[in-house]
């Protein structure tokens, strides 16, 4: 009986599978071109099977194809295995790392794909590859169509399509025909069904409409950056949907609510927790903007908070116009998020820093910093310091560590601090610019809020040559140019 279970819902998976890459073609080196040519527009991912990258974006793209399927103009999404039979073709078109992705208009490309890795923005940018930026609608009931969508919509009702609004609005729409969605209509039914013409209206997606704020806004401005501002600050609404393609629109000082947010298989459980940060949101419009995040797509910035888990009820997360980073500690309830967001205008939370344990011995001649001691030890040391940021598990790091270590045994008498800091395991300072490893930095005594980046060589005599040359004080031991200086006896 079991057997028979398991095979049943297996078969069930490779059906669901199946059914979710049936709007992707697979092509090979034999029907890739012959298949193109009958295509005006397809976006082609070439892939080789073992890559994990791949393996990520092959169900987001299978949704991509599927959310397409039925568009006008058409779009199709197709899918070349290099390592296999397109060899030939992934050769021709010089793919040489996994995946790749290509606009074809027919058999030519046309250009690289750059846009999101992620189903609604992939569709969200091959529909605006196609056609004019703004969709030209002509009736009543292609009107009803074109808003029955899971996108926020921009739309322009114009009595005259030479107009300066229409003019606003379609240059607009030219410009950023890759991040919105834009539609006009400039015909008698459709202006009549309006009751009112030459407007611009924001009409926000149907599954984020909500009781706390309209579901269209009308542009009140005059001028393209007018319009520009308006989309701006009104497109995410009161709480915002924030995905991985759209970070860059949320800026701080923000509260975020990470749950299970996944509007195609749960909308109603998505909206459920997020009217209840909207009730606290409209509380305080223009003073911090609010998100809501799948918890999924965010884990990295969980972790960031020290969360490793996120349960049934949202964890709330904070960052403040300077970057600092607070949580909502107590259990998440409309009553609980009202209280920290008033704690947190009001200067009254301690910030969240993730930091190791404070060394209980620090004598060694390269001091350990931790997140809770930086001040301390590297800006209120009185001293130059070269610090340097590292992880544990970083080959040049490890190598570095004895150079490093005989550095500082020879400076142990100077004016001069050597310190390092793991940057995985502590919270680094905004001002200090770790994007790899090892990464350095010289402050001087006298200039701490200015760290000057270290980029010369990473030999003992290298560092001795640019600390005698950069010290405030002239080293007891070294001339400016990093020579040992004679010893009277």
């Amino acid at each position: 009986m079991m057997w028979r279970l398991a095979g049943v819902l297996l078969l069930g998976f490779i059906a669901i599978s199946s059914g979710a890459e049936q709007d992707v073609l697979e092509l090979g080196d034999d029907d890739f071109a012959t298949t193109l040519k009958q295509h005006e527009t397809t976006l082609v991912m070439f892939y080789a099977p073992w890559c994990g990258h791949c393996k990520r974006l092959k169900p987001e793209y299978a949704k991509a194809a599927e959310i397409v399927k039925d568009d006008d103009p058409p779009i199709k999404l197709a899918k070349v295995d290099c390592t296999e039979a397109g060899k030939e073709t992934c050769s021709k078109y010089s793919v040489s790392g996994y995946p790749t992705l290509k606009i074809f208009r027919q058999d030519e490309v046309s250009q690289d794909y750059n846009g999101p890795r992620e189903a609604s923005g992939i569709a969200k940018y091959m529909r605006a590859q196609v056609g004019p930026a703004s969709k030209t609608v002509r009736t009543v009931a292609e009107l009803k169509k074109f808003l029955d969508t899971k996108d926020t919509t921009l739309f322009g009702y114009f009595s005259d399509s030479d107009s300066k609004l229409a003019k606003i609005f379609l240059k607009f729409a030219d410009k950023n025909r890759e991040k919105y969605r834009f539609g006009h209509s400039s015909e008698k039914e459709v202006l009549d069904k309006q009751g009112e013409t030459d407007k611009i209206v924001l009409i926000r997606a149907p599954h984020l409409s909500n009781k706390f704020e309209s579901s269209s806004i009308k542009f009140e401005g005059s001028s393209e950056s007018d319009l520009s501002t308006f989309v701006k600050e009104n497109f995410h609404g009161l709480v915002g949907h924030r995905t991985q393609d759209s970070v860059k629109d949320f800026q701080n000082p923000l509260i975020t609510a990470y749950y299970s947010v996944d509007y195609q298989k749960n909308p109603k459980g998505t909206n459920y927790w997020r009217n209840r940060v909207l009730k606290v949101a409209k509380e305080f419009v223009g003073q911090i903007n609010f998100a809501i995040a799948s918890k999924d797509d965010f884990q990295h910035e969980l972790n960031e908070y020290g969360y490793d888990f996120v349960g049934d009820k949202p964890v709330v997360l904070a960052r403040d116009e300077k970057n600092l980073k607070y949580a909502l500690k107590d259990e998440f309830s409309v009553e609980n998020l009202q209280d920290f967001v008033e704690k947190l205008l009001a200067n009254e939370l301690e910030p969240y820093i993730k930091s190791e344990p404070i060394p209980e011995s620090n004598d060694a001649p390269v001091k350990v910093a931790v997140a809770k001691n930086f001040d301390d030890l590297v800006i209120n040391n009185g001293k130059d310091t070269l610090i340097e940021f590292y992880a544990p598990w970083c080959g040049h790091c490890k190598k570095l560590s004895p150079i490093y270590e005989e550095l500082a045994e020879k400076l142990q008498d100077e004016d001069v601090a050597i310190v390092k800091m793991d940057a995985t395991a502590n919270d680094v300072p905004p001002e200090f610019n770790v994007r790899g490893f090892p990464t350095l930095f010289w402050l001087p005594k006298d200039a701490k809020n200015k760290p000057v980046s270290y980029n010369g060589g990473r030999e003992v005599d290298d560092f001795l040559k640019y600390i005698a040359k950069e010290a405030t004080t002239e080293l007891k031991g070294f001339d400016r140019s990093g020579k040992p200086k004679k010893t009277e006896l």
